[in-house]
């Protein structure tokens, strides 16, 4: 066997691809005998390949390659040449087999054959951030909030101003918010909800406000969409032990009683005193793993006592009344609840993972 070998197999591909025509089945016939992946004859000619002294390997094996190509290049040329037969024909011109009477298929009227079995829908399911949003809005119900939404293009007053984020705050820059051509913006938090609320409500105030945010910033764990819900109460006498009190008895319901809950100091802008809140890992119960990077608790959100200047931008009086505010991530709270290890995968629209959730 030598390239003449290849040679005869090629003129021969061709005749019987040439004989075949449009007819599909004939086609297919054609594929298995040259190209198929056990009897075919290329198989036979990879196989001799092997056998050939080292001198003749490289003549044979380049002609090998390039009647591999032809022989795919043509196939691919004749399934095309089936499909546009079966696209153009006239109805009636073309019998299913098994079917009892020839069906009307091909012309721009009529490609769809509605007599064959319709393909089967998969069944959906709940996405993970939905069923972690709803369980949170389950538990602030039950303490008496409502829940609020707003517009996610916004406007600078509402997002910032209102918010006692200054001018040359960094989150106002280009690379960290989405601008749009009108002056407004693609919200970055959802706090600006609780700027109209409170400018169209007097106090007692009790709202949760979840929705979609958007910040230019993208990796595995950061998404330039993403979801986040705040929480806000506003009434007379409210201190930092309503928060923390709150905060312990949400955490608790959403994970579970044995969690621990700490607050750390932090800065928000709208909030003074601000707060980091942790939970103990529930993973490694404190004893360090990957997911707490060794430290045995998990940051989870930020709180703080509603800054004055906030009230004052909205019309509220700071020497009355007084409030907390606070906010999480749905998306990394569905990451801990559910054992996501990349947040990419909440947005991938993969089946694989939400039929979990079924």
């Amino acid at each position: 066997m030598s390239t003449q070998r290849l040679e005869e197999v090629r003129s021969s591909f061709l005749a019987d691809l040439e004989s075949a025509g449009a007819d599909a089945e004939a086609v297919e016939k054609v594929r298995i005998r040259y190209a198929g992946r056990r009897s075919g004859l290329l198989n036979e000619l990879t196989a001799h390949l092997r056998e050939l002294p080292n001198e003749k390997k490289r003549d044979y094996g380049r002609g090998l390659n390039e009647l591999k190509k032809e022989i795919e290049a043509k196939l691919t040329e004749a399934n095309m040449a089936v499909r546009d037969t079966v696209v153009n024909a006239e109805p009636g011109q073309i019998h299913v087999k098994g079917h009892p009477s020839t069906v009307s298929v091909g012309t721009a009227e009529s490609r769809i054959d509605v007599t064959l079995p319709g393909t089967p829908l998969a069944r959906g399911a709940e996405h993970p951030v939905h069923l972690v949003r709803r369980r949170i809005e389950e538990i602030f119900l039950r303490m008496g909030y409502d829940v609020e939404d707003g517009p996610e293009v916004e406007d600078d007053w509402h997002n910032f101003e209102a918010l006692n984020i200054p001018p040359d705050h960094p989150a106002r820059d280009d690379q960290d918010t989405f601008y749009l051509a009108d002056g407004h913006l693609l919200r970055t938090h959802t706090s600006p909800v609780q700027a109209r609320v409170m400018e169209r409500r007097e106090p007692p105030i009790r709202i949760i406000v979840p929705g979609r945010v958007y910040r230019r910033d993208s990796d595995l764990r950061h998404s330039p969409m993403f979801h986040q819900i705040e929480g806000l109460l506003v009434d007379e006498g409210i201190t930092v032990a309503h928060l923390k009190a709150t905060l312990e008895t949400f955490l608790h319901a959403l994970f579970s009683d044995e969690v621990d809950v700490r607050l750390r100091p932090g800065y928000f802008p709208f909030t003074e005193p601000s707060a980091e809140v942790d939970i103990s890992c529930i993973f490694c119960g404190q004893k360090g793993c990957g997911v707490c990077s060794g430290s045995g608790w998990i940051e989870i959100l930020g709180s703080g006592m509603v800054d004055p200047r906030v009230f004052e931008a909205v019309g509220i009086d700071s020497e009355r009344y007084t409030g907390f505010a606070f906010g999480l991530g749905l998306d990394r709270v569905a990451m801990l609840v559910y054992g996501i290890p990349d947040l990419r995968q909440l947005f991938a629209g993969d089946q694989r993972l939400t039929r979990q959730f079924a």
